[in-house]
């Protein structure tokens, strides 16, 4: 009975001790547990943080593309490696603690991204100054241009004014109207009793002019706007039309003023002439030179 009693005692004893080392096991598990949900919480939190500062670094990195736009085009390996980088450091943040050897990356893409900026920033500075000196270029460009169109215009005009100086022109155009008694002229201004009409008008001066043979054509047109003429074979050309013209002289000009005056006479089948104004007009050379005017009653 003593040793039952004894036995007893032993075993209460070791259940005791048992009891207690559970008990402090319990203890020491939830003491463990607790500081590992605080470094959980902690590995979470820096997580969180480096998280943080990459969405930062790329959404600076995408901004500053955009700001920079067509530009950033020349840089698009360093963009790729960037890019690259950034979702490396992503798949380690979902599958790894180590956080140490994530920050020193994260470090590495932020002095990458900083190298970044200041390339674009290089580039965005002689893109600038290019573009400085080629609106300086054009517009030198653009004022040589202008000069050379101004001097062109001054050639042209010139051309043209000595083209229309280089022609001979006919003053003080008159006509006058006779009634012919036999060898007899008398003047007269009476439509019924005109014979012949002389046109006389001075060739002037143009030192402009070279020397030589011209044709002088005189058109005498009728208050009707008919031109009177002797043949309907007398026409010449002007400025591409075929006019018929009333009396024609041909002159050796030397360059120095002459007098001229040419006669049309009524043939005997002739209607008598019209009455009121008569318009003389004066060509040479494709050029008008000289008109005037006369009247019958």
């Amino acid at each position: 009975m003593e040793e039952y009693n004894s036995a007893s005692r032993n075993y209460k004893i070791i259940l005791s001790v048992l009891a207690i080392l559970i008990l402090i096991l319990i203890f020491w598990l939830f003491i463990q547990r607790s500081q590992l949900m605080k470094l959980v919480k902690g590995k979470e939190v820096e997580k969180t943080e480096l998280q943080h500062e990459l969405d930062s670094l790329m959404t600076e990195h995408n901004n500053i593309k955009l700001s920079y736009g067509a530009l950033s085009d020349s840089l698009k390996v360093k963009d790729s490696i960037i890019q690259n980088n950034a979702v490396e450091i992503r798949k380690l943040l979902d599958t790894e603690w180590e956080f140490n050897k994530i920050r020193k990356k994260l470090e590495r893409l932020q002095k990458v991204a900083q190298g970044y900026v200041r390339q674009m920033d290089s580039l965005y500075t002689v893109n600038r100054e290019l573009s400085a000196e080629n609106d300086r270029i054009r517009q030198e460009v653009k004022t040589e241009q202008n000069r050379n169109q101004s001097l062109m215009k001054d050639k042209e005009e010139l051309r043209e004014k000595i083209s229309q100086a280089a022609y001979v022109k006919a003053y003080n155009v008159s006509a006058k109207a006779y009634k012919l008694r036999g060898s007899k002229e008398q003047i007269t201004d009476k439509a019924n009793r005109t014979d012949l009409i002389r046109v006389c008008f001075t060739i002037g001066e143009n030192p402009l002019v070279p020397s030589g043979n011209k044709t002088i054509y005189v058109r005498i047109q009728r208050p009707d706007n008919v031109v009177v003429i002797k043949s309907k074979y007398d026409t010449f050309v002007f400025n591409g039309q075929t006019l018929p013209y009333s009396l024609r002289e041909d002159i050796a000009y030397k360059g120095k003023a002459m007098n001229l005056c040419l006669d049309w006479t009524k043939k005997d089948n002739d209607k008598p002439a019209m009455k009121g104004r008569y318009l003389i007009s004066v060509f040479s050379d494709n050029t008008a030179i000289g008109e005037g005017s006369f009247e019958l009653k």
